[in-house]
């Protein structure tokens, strides 16, 4: 079997409208585009949301809502996870947590304390929330935090 071969048969295929070969063909003169007139021209027409000079809608709406451009969206691990995947690990650095394909590495992690900690455990991350950081501390381990 061939790619030409593959489903749709050329029969079940849709013909092409060739426009503008004679007026035999059904779509020859104007094409199909009527006489004259903005949409008749080359490039003619108008642009997306144009609505012949009315105020448009996404004008007449109110603007709603503030987005801060500064906001710092973290990605959030459970310490069972990583407790899981980094078993034999003595240290989890960042790299490790990027590496391990559990987090995307564009944004910064954060270190969420479902779980327990089984053993002790240097692990780096930008954040650790409280809870987090007393479990990884009594089992003996250490969380360090890159943004305080």
């Amino acid at each position: 079997m061939n790619l030409h071969e593959l489903y749709p048969y050329p029969e079940e295929r849709a013909k092409v409208k060739r426009l503008g070969r004679g007026t035999a063909s059904g779509q020859g003169g104007t094409s199909g585009k009527g006489h004259k007139g903005q949409n008749a021209r080359a490039g003619g027409g108008v642009r997306a949301g144009f609505e012949g000079g009315q105020m448009p809608l996404y004008r007449r709406l109110p603007k709603r809502g503030f987005k801060n451009p500064f906001r710092v969206t973290y990605q959030t691990l459970n310490l069972s996870t990583v407790y899981s995947v980094f078993a034999d690990k003595a240290e989890v650095l960042i790299e490790d947590l990027y590496l391990s394909g559990l987090v995307d590495r564009d944004q910064p992690i954060k270190i969420l304390g479902d779980g327990d900690a089984v053993k002790a455990l240097k692990i780096t991350a930008h954040k650790f929330s409280k809870q987090a950081v007393e479990k990884i501390t009594a089992a003996g381990g250490e969380a360090i935090s890159i943004e305080g």
